[in-house]
């Protein structure tokens, strides 16, 4: 019974296009093994230079929003400066186009912010989102955002498409942020 439950699961990721899938407590160290595991998947399958490198970029992106933002940690006793964030990070192909999608629960009081800063992306064509690039380069970053303005730019200027996102709302307080990303 477990050896045909998880048969099936493969196979549905299968036939969901998935070759990559994370799913639990990430850390830098974590997304330095996962990138390089994904670098090599993309040399064997021979995947075109560019495109390999904005999947492998959007990807890095996707899983630094899940170690930074993720409101699921798990943090060292003693001071021994370990962080652990809970989230998902999926890379698959469809119709000869990749898609980077991650997940994670957020802070319900983060969720107007961040859909206002992916419908603003959204809005744009890719000139626009160069200029807003720069731009922000320019700013001072706010006080919470650790870098997710630019790392979301960064995204929306490797997309094929516009970002597809939504939130779910769980207890607490919290809701469930998924990101879908076409390259």
């Amino acid at each position: 019974m477990l050896a045909q439950y998880y048969r099936s699961f493969k196979r549905t990721l299968d036939e969901q296009g998935i070759i990559f899938s994370f799913s639990g407590y990430m850390s830098e160290n974590i997304l330095y093994s996962l990138g390089e595991a994904l670098r090599q998947k993309m040399t064997l399958e021979e995947a075109d230079m560019n495109t390999a490198k904005k999947v492998f970029s959007v990807f890095v992106e996707q899983a630094q929003n899940v170690i930074r933002y993720s409101a699921e940690k798990v943090e060292g006793q003693r001071g021994e400066g370990v962080e652990l964030s809970s989230g998902m990070v999926t890379i698959g192909s469809d119709d000869g186009a990749f898609f980077i999608v991650c997940g994670n629960v957020i802070r319900e009081e983060d969720e107007a912010r961040l859909r206002q800063r992916l419908d603003h992306l959204n809005s744009l064509d890719a000139p626009a989102i160069k200029a807003y690039y720069r731009e922000q380069l320019r700013e001072a970053p706010d006080d919470d955002s650790r870098g997710a303005t630019i790392g979301l730019i960064e995204i929306a200027r490797r997309a094929s498409r516009p970002i597809e996102f939504g939130f779910d709302p769980i207890e607490d307080g919290k809701s469930f942020f998924c990101m879908r990303v076409s390259i």
